[in-house]
């Protein structure tokens, strides 16, 4: 299974604002200034992940996107599924598409793809924003050189 870019941005993004976010919300711009990715598609990312509940926004002067929840409580499950969909190696493991499999009743791997990606999505359910943002965190402050400045 590959993660698209997609869901790549869309977990740097949101990791992005769980760093960087505090009180107030912060402006896309922002990010994408700091992830180096297209305003105009983390717009489209932070669309879908505001109508599912994982950001909210804030309209005018001082606005912004803010995470809805702490970030101990969002996983990288909740991002990935938001912007990718169902977390599963292949579609015929997917509940619901194994009927439209013209081998469905004699497949022997079915139940193989499926294990596989209930652990994909046990391990991505697993890891918190909270617990990203710590390793950035501890990653920034050993790229620190004694100035202050990064390697």
């Amino acid at each position: 299974m590959r993660v698209s870019t997609r869901g790549r941005y869309a977990v740097r993004a949101v990791l992005d604002l769980a760093m960087n976010g505090g009180d107030s919300p912060v402006p896309l711009a922002e990010i994408s200034k700091r992830q180096n990715i297209s305003l105009f598609y983390l717009e489209q990312l932070f669309n879908k992940m505001k109508r599912a509940g994982l950001v909210a926004s804030k309209k005018g002067a001082g606005g912004g996107y803010a995470l809805s929840r702490s970030a101990r409580e969002i996983t990288v499950g909740d991002i990935i599924r938001c912007v990718e969909g169902p977390i599963m190696p292949v579609r015929c493991a997917e509940d619901g598409k194994r009927e439209g499999c013209p081998r469905a009743s004699q497949c022997p791997t079915s139940g193989l793809w499926k294990q596989l990606g209930d652990k994909i999505e046990n391990f991505l359910d697993s890891v918190t924003l909270k617990e990203l943002a710590e390793e950035a965190a501890a990653c920034e402050k050993t790229t620190m050189t004694k100035d202050g400045t990064s390697k």
